[in-house]
């Protein structure tokens, strides 16, 4: 059955990491790029943005998990606040760059959870999305039994 079909049960886990950009397949090279023409320069496309249509359209009702991963600390939590408000699903998992594998925010619409790897469960082995998906886990149930 599709993502309509069960409502507040289906999940979205986006988790793949993609690029804003791309050079669209019409507009590569077939042969190697020559050196000897110069210096090279790229034009690149947006990728288009799926969340919108997804939250929208395509499975409304959904229990829907973004990621916002970025380089600079200081604009993680300002830029998953914005996703919530512009596309308005119910979850992002922010973290950065140089400490994603040890500590990640989960932000809702009404609250921020800290999700860290003490140095024992770092020595143990753990990996931080065992965390992640239980916390993930028990809000999707929630949400299932709210809605």
């Amino acid at each position: 059955c599709c993502a309509l079909c069960r409502g507040s049960s289906a999940m979205f886990y986006l988790a793949a990491a993609v690029s804003d950009f791309y050079v669209p397949v019409s507009e590569m090279p077939e042969h190697k790029i020559q050196s000897s023409r110069g210096p090279l320069q790229i034009t690149m496309k947006m990728v288009p943005k799926m969340l919108s249509p997804l939250v929208k359209d395509w499975a409304p009702k959904a229990f829907i998990i973004s990621f916002k991963l970025e380089t600079d600390p200081s604009i993680v939590i300002d830029r998953a606040r914005n996703a919530l408000e512009v596309y308005r699903h119910q979850v992002v998992v922010a973290n950065s760059l140089e400490s994603r594998h040890s500590s990640v925010v989960i932000l809702t619409k009404d609250s921020e959870t800290k999700i860290l790897l003490s140095e024992e469960e770092v020595e143990k082995g753990i990996d931080i999305e065992e965390k992640i998906v239980s916390d993930l886990q028990s809000r999707h149930t929630a949400f299932i039994h709210d809605n």
